[in-house]
């Protein structure tokens, strides 16, 4: 029987803090260094799912030009055996453009024996006002 990888809250909170770091950093490449290979991208500012590591490069590429930033507005985490899921909202803010973009977010996270990487990320705007 596999063995579950300890994990916190904290540490899956720290993982958005790794993936926004690689947008600030402002090169894809390191984006997706945090998403596992077969892992599913429905992004925020795209109606096209991304399930290649060349489609997920190909989004970045745009997204990345505007410069954004996220931060956490609200979050709920949940553990599990290898495993984990950050759902809430954030907030994206454009350094090129001044935009700032309002969007909820789940991402799925799986242990892959030596780190933890997305496995699912699915963001969209909200739909209110």
């Amino acid at each position: 029987m596999a063995s579950c990888k300890v994990t916190s809250q904290a540490e899956i909170a720290g993982l958005f803090e790794r993936w926004n770091r690689s947008l600030i950093s402002g090169d894809p490449h390191q984006v997706l260094s945090n998403y596992a290979e077969d892992s599913v991208l429905l992004p925020t500012l795209s109606n096209v799912p991304r399930l290649t590591p060349a489609a997920k490069e190909d989004y970045f590429e745009h997204f990345l030009h505007d410069r954004p930033s996220g931060k956490i507005d609200s979050r709920t985490i949940q553990l599990g055996c290898n495993s984990a899921v950050d759902i809430g909202l954030y907030t994206f803010s454009f350094s090129k453009t001044g935009a700032v973009v309002h969007a909820r977010y789940t991402y799925t996270y799986k242990w892959d024996g030596q780190q933890w990487l997305i496995s699912s990320h699915h963001s969209s705007g909200m739909p209110e006002k």
